[in-house]
């Protein structure tokens, strides 16, 4: 029995133990290599991995473009279609399509070489409104009303057009406003309280009868100050007049007997030219020109020649009492702006791009 229990209860053999260093040996080379091939390949592995998500973004933001300038290019075609249409169709004259015309020079009218600017004709068309609506209560909703602004519409879109050939008319007769032309005459205005006494009375003014500005004001202003002298310059028969008349009052001859042989005024010359009510200098049945040389003169003494852009004047003052005049005037009329701008339009006629009727 012994032999047997010694071989079963026999020691077993342990494994052989490795040395700490071989162990840490072993697992540095199970470790991977670092090396610049590994460093490349594990690179181009990532980009790899990225790429499949890097396209389809690429594509989509392409997508995203085209789509972006597509709806832009159709959202400037029907802006301009509606615009064109409103304009050149129903001709509306609302405050937004108004600012559009100032940006985009859209043309109305073309008078012989010079466009005619759809802005131009809406600036003249809106006052006229303006004044209509707020000053005389027009409805141009009413079937009277849509008469009345019929008939704007042709009057401004007449002035325009007229405006233009006056402009070449000018151009070829070297003739022009400057700034200080148009600063003068809104001085006399001014002291003569036509446009209110203070800046912000005049400012007040012109927005509530006419919708303008104060540079609204000058821009009407150079324009007729530029057609005044236009027909000034040509309307040399009235100026000739004009000459013989004062030469005759410098011979001695009566005031009332020049009056009535020269005077244009029917309802003056035949009283001798005189007024027949007293003037103050605040009178806004004269020209201002007129007034304000009236003052300017003593009881019996006679002005020169005064250009008022309409008519040539030569006035006297009879006597004067309590701030007024009572005078007299000879009064010459220059031929109206169309004499001179037929000619013109004969020669290079006119075309309308909108149908007023």
């Amino acid at each position: 029995m012994k032999p047997r229990l010694k071989k079963v209860f026999k020691k077993p053999k342990l494994p052989k133990r490795v040395a700490p260093d071989a162990k840490l040996d072993q697992a540095i080379e199970s470790l991977p290599r670092i090396t610049n091939e590994t460093v490349a390949e594990h690179r181009e592995e990532m980009l790899s991995s990225a790429r499949k998500y890097i396209y389809p973004l690429q594509h989509t933001k392409g997508r995203v473009i085209k789509i972006s300038l597509s709806l832009l290019i159709l959202a400037i075609v029907l802006f301009f279609a509606y615009v064109f249409v409103a304009l050149y169709r129903f001709q509306s004259s609302s405050t937004f399509l108004y600012g559009v015309t100032r940006v985009l020079p859209l043309p109305v009218a073309k008078a012989g070489s010079s466009w005619v600017s759809y802005e131009s004709y809406l600036f003249e068309l809106r006052h006229y409104m303006h004044y209509y609506e707020t000053q005389q209560q027009i409805n141009f909703k009413s079937d009277s009303g849509k008469e009345q602004l019929a008939a704007f519409r042709k009057q401004a879109l007449q002035q325009v057009i007229n405006d233009a050939y006056t402009k070449q008319i000018a151009v070829q007769h070297h003739i022009s406003v400057s700034n200080s032309d148009v600063n003068d005459a809104v001085t006399l205005l001014r002291e003569q309280n036509r446009l209110g006494s203070s800046d912000q009375e005049f400012s007040d003014v012109l927005k509530e009868f006419w919708g303008w500005s104060v540079d609204d004001f000058r821009r009407e202003l150079r324009q007729q100050l530029l057609a005044q002298k236009v027909i000034a310059t040509l309307g040399t028969a009235t100026n000739t007049k004009a000459q013989q008349a004062l030469s005759a009052l410098h011979s001695g001859q009566k005031f009332e007997a020049v009056a009535k042989k020269y005077s244009d005024d029917a309802t003056t010359k035949s009283n001798g030219g005189e007024y027949g009510v007293p003037i103050d200098q605040n009178n806004r049945d004269l020209a201002p020109q007129v007034v304000d040389e009236l003052f300017k003169l003593k009881p019996g003494q006679i002005s020169g020649i005064i250009d008022t852009g309409y008519t040539l004047e030569i006035v006297k003052v009879v006597s004067a009492s309590d701030n007024k005049v009572h005078a007299a005037h000879i009064a010459l009329n220059y031929q109206g702006i169309s004499t001179y701008i037929k000619p013109q339009e004969a020669k290079h006629s006119s075309h309308r791009f909108i149908s007023v009727k």
